[in-house]
């Protein structure tokens, strides 16, 4: 079975959902402080991606657009993070994202 690097763990991270679940199980079996700090901000993408889809189904369609855009945009920044081997993610709470989501370690 071919092992997977920290890189490509992390870009594999960024497949919503399947990718994601994956990358997690692979970084359980060998460990990457790289692909781990992928997984969280990943992590972090799907509540905003869930945050906005509650606001475009019961607050306001505008505002849960708006916020949908800038979490893709969000994803498209994050997925190019991993691949080109920088940890950069969410601006602003990268950093937050990973002290918050220590369960994925």
């Amino acid at each position: 079975m071919k092992s997977f690097s920290g890189r490509q763990t992390a870009m594999l991270a960024y497949i919503p959902i399947v990718g994601f679940l994956i990358a997690f199980s692979i970084n359980r079996d060998v460990k990457s402080d790289f692909a781990t700090w992928h997984i969280k901000n990943m992590f972090g993408l799907f509540i905003l991606f869930f945050a906005a889809l509650v606001f475009m189904s019961t607050e306001s369609p505008v505002i849960g657009d708006i916020l949908w855009l800038i979490t893709f945009l969000l994803w498209i920044y994050s997925f190019f993070m991993a691949l080109f081997n920088k940890k950069q993610g969410i601006p602003f709470l990268g950093n937050k994202l990973q002290k918050w989501f220590t369960f994925l370690n």
